[in-house]
């Protein structure tokens, strides 16, 4: 007990040089992540050898496996804000009830999304499409990945407990294993077994299931500072609220890009844009996972030292986050710049998708660096318990200028310049981050000063 005690006293969130905690705490969720998003890639490469319908089927059903992850994701991101700064403020007890709470949200929420697809998925795809063909693809797809969401949800609350305590390997190790067996299990399902579409969301959904239970297991394992009891458990409403708090803001926030690609496929309209559209989001997805992870590195950090009443480490940490992820974005942008056709030749591109695709995605690369700004201090905002600014900042980016402004570019110019919308999104959500964050540094770190 004594040399648990010791251990948690000695955290290395209150200790060890910056730099050097972000880049421990960094590169391990910035691999989580880019595994994670290949559950989507993978999918829409091998789905796309099927023909540039299934590609457009799956790109359709996109937006309902976005809500997914807003819910899973920002429940999961308002607990280990709280995880974090209580183990930074030492209540080993309340550390434990946050993690049962976790686990019942998580639980609670994949049934609101078990009932979508049972009684609503067919009627989903049947909106978004009026390919009959198109439409079943959709329907079939999106009936599978809801209907077994749970470990999904699982999966992605039990990392943020191994998250916050510092163990970002170990939540790297449980996303691996849910991601490669996706990997391997994809081709197998769709060619070899013949089961087109929904071979893949079959595939899909038992790799979440493997991811959770591994993710548990280590959990119980090796992560003695998060216990999971529910001896004598119920659900707290102040708990609750604590949660939301900074996790309701990042569902909002997450589920815009649910808003984002049904705007964007209701104004493209034709079969080759919504296919291209949905290989491209794959794609800066995946290359966003960095940035992503640098975030979410700097949110247990950032809670750790509010709740340890730390302030110098907390403006250095947002200081060398910053700097990496203007870097990463910057490497992004001549990855892109370079190399889109052979980026949308993974996806069995046709020729009228290159000669869509090849130009919009050197104009919006462009933006990638400020991109890094918005979604680095958004997370940082969120680990001083504030997720507003992160909600708003990425309300302006993807929907609230994004969408009007790429709609009415389109109608008076056309392509290729409707894709300038990116441009004036990504500057005005950055110029507000930047202004949001300033003032809540000066705010919260201004009253532990002054204590």
């Amino acid at each position: 007990m004594q040399n648990e005690q010791r251990n948690v006293n000695q955290n290395k969130m209150g200790v060890m040089p910056v730099p050097q905690l972000l880049l421990t705490m960094a590169i391990p969720l910035m691999l989580s992540l880019l595994v994670q998003s290949l559950y989507n890639i993978v999918d829409s490469i091998y789905v796309s050898r099927i023909s540039e319908k299934a590609l457009t089927a799956t790109s359709l059903a996109y937006p309902v496996q976005i809500l997914m992850i807003a819910l899973g994701v920002g429940t999961a991101v308002g607990i280990n804000a709280l995880l974090s700064r209580l183990l930074g403020q030492k209540k080993h007890e309340e550390v434990s009830k946050g993690a049962a709470t976790g686990l019942v949200l998580a639980a609670l929420s994949s049934l609101l999304f078990i009932l979508v697809g049972l009684f609503f998925s067919r009627a989903i795809a049947g909106v978004m499409t009026k390919d009959a063909e198109t439409a079943a693809m959709c329907g079939d797809y999106l009936f599978i990945v809801t209907l077994l969401c749970t470990g999904s949800f699982l999966e992605t609350m039990i990392q943020r407990f191994l998250q916050a305590s510092g163990k970002t390997g170990l939540s790297m190790v449980s996303l691996i294993v849910g991601a490669g067996t996706n990997i391997i299990l994809d081709p197998i399902f769709i060619f070899t077994l013949g089961m087109g579409v929904r071979g893949a969301a079959i595939a899909t959904v038992i790799g979440q299931w493997l991811g959770a239970g591994t993710a548990l297991f280590l959990n119980l394992t090796h992560n003695p500072e998060v216990r999971i009891t529910f001896r004598g458990f119920c659900l707290e409403k102040k708990m609750v609220m604590a949660i939301y708090k900074v996790g309701f803001p990042t569902i909002i926030m997450q589920a815009m890009g649910s808003v984002m690609n049904f705007g964007m496929n209701a104004i493209l309209g034709a079969g080759t844009a919504i296919a291209f559209f949905g290989a491209y989001f794959r794609l800066q997805s995946f290359l966003f996972m960095p940035m992503n992870g640098l975030g979410q590195a700097c949110l247990p950090i950032i809670g750790y030292n509010f709740g340890a009443k730390n302030p110098e480490r907390i403006r250095e940490t947002v200081k060398t986050a910053l700097k990496w992820g203007i870097s990463l974005g910057l490497l992004f942008t001549g990855l892109f710049m370079i190399l889109p056709g052979p980026l949308l030749g993974l996806f069995n591109a046709s020729e009228d998708m290159l000669i869509l695709g090849i130009p919009a995605i050197r104009i919006i690369c462009v933006t990638f660096a400020l991109t890094a700004v918005t979604m680095i201090l958004g997370l940082c905002a969120s680990g001083l318990g504030n997720g507003m600014i992160n909600m708003i900042g990425t309300g302006i980016r993807q929907v609230v200028l994004l969408l009007p402004c790429f709609f009415a570019l389109k109608q008076l110019f056309g392509f290729p310049w409707a894709w300038l919308a990116f441009w004036i999104s990504e500057a005005c959500a950055m110029a507000y981050v930047i202004t949001g964050l300033k003032k809540e540094l000066n705010k919260k770190l201004l009253s532990i000063e002054e204590k």
